[in-house]
């Protein structure tokens, strides 16, 4: 299952809110439980991000294949890192 724009619009609206506060990673799954979700800190992930907020950066993941791997296809997608900056 892809991520679509309709995701992206949605993680994007969670991330700029005024009041980031609190469970944002819950919050992501809850509002968008079809994609796989992960967190994890931002100086875990080598790659550049899809997606990049004051607080967090946004990885593609696909796992459509045996491997997992970071993407920047939004059609080949079908999970989402939440990577925390310090």
């Amino acid at each position: 299952m892809a991520v679509s724009d309709t995701d992206l619009s949605e993680i994007q609206k969670v991330l700029t809110a005024e009041d980031l506060a609190g469970p944002v990673f819950a919050e992501l799954r809850q509002r968008l439980p079809k994609l796989s979700w992960t967190q994890c800190d931002a100086s875990d992930v080598c790659e550049p991000p899809f997606l990049s907020f004051a607080a967090f950066d946004i990885h593609l993941i696909d796992t459509a294949d045996h491997c997992v791997q970071i993407t920047s296809d939004p059609a080949r997608a079908t999970g989402v890192i939440l990577a925390k900056k310090n």
